[in-house]
């Protein structure tokens, strides 16, 4: 169990869930001291061509995050398995996937668990669910050869609320964010590279989303470094009430 307190500084997002999107910049979250354990990162062992890496893990909120008086608590939700039917995820729906969780040295960063809180708190506006699942994902690019961040396309989620923050871009072009709210539209209503630090949250089933695809500007291999987070997670039928 992890002790979850409330940043002096947080200020409770003014968001309307139903309404829009919301992009910030959290200034607080020390992007590098997160950054060195995406190289320790898996492959993926689901898609082909060695561009992606990936750990996933899941964790529930307890307690009142919005209460002063009252100290809301993170935990870590035993190991589960992701899983997206094939009307959401067309290349990989149908799979039940299974990937190593988080590190703990990663998990024990304040940090970290700021994001976490941040991403809660949307979480409240846009959903019953205290279940979160955060994926760490590195896409990698070499020279000749680009990596997919959304391989499956336009595409939702199949939750309530998505939130990406990007860590890191080392070495790459493209790798632009772009959120539909028709997936036969023909112009985003959000298109933006994001930059370390940034955080955008979205309604799942307001918005399509996608990301183009990265490719290396210099011979050395780059890479994007991001966590998705989903509330709530994604698990197979049978582990969804555990």
């Amino acid at each position: 169990m992890l002790n979850l307190s409330r940043p002096e500084e947080f200020v409770k997002p003014e968001a309307n869930c139903l309404a829009s999107y919301v992009l910030e910049m959290l200034t607080a979250i020390n992007v590098n001291e997160l950054q060195r354990s995406f190289t320790h990162l898996p492959e993926d062992p689901y898609l082909e061509g060695n561009y992606r890496f990936r750990r996933l893990s899941h964790f529930k909120i307890v307690g009142d995050p919005r209460s002063i008086s009252e100290a809301a608590r993170l935990i870590k939700l035993p190991h589960r398995r992701l899983f997206q039917s094939k009307q959401v995820n067309p290349l990989l729906g149908d799979v039940v996937r299974e990937y190593a969780e988080l590190e703990d040295a990663l998990i024990q960063l304040e940090g970290f668990q700021r994001l976490l809180w941040e991403f809660f708190q949307f979480c409240q506006l846009c959903s019953t669910s205290n279940e979160i699942g955060v994926h760490q994902i590195r896409t990698t690019a070499a020279w000749g050869k680009m990596g997919n961040p959304a391989p499956e396309g336009i595409h939702r989620d199949g939750v309530d609320v998505v939130g990406i923050f990007s860590v890191d871009r080392n070495g790459i072009g493209g790798g632009e964010t772009h959120l539909y709210q028709h997936k036969d539209d023909s112009r985003p209503a959000f298109s933006k590279v994001l930059n370390p630090g940034e955080f955008l949250v979205f309604k799942d089933d307001q918005y399509f989303h996608y990301t183009s695809p990265v490719k290396a500007i210099a011979e050395e291999q780059g890479t994007r470094d991001v966590f998705v987070l989903t509330c709530p997670g994604l698990f197979p039928p049978q582990e969804a009430q555990m």
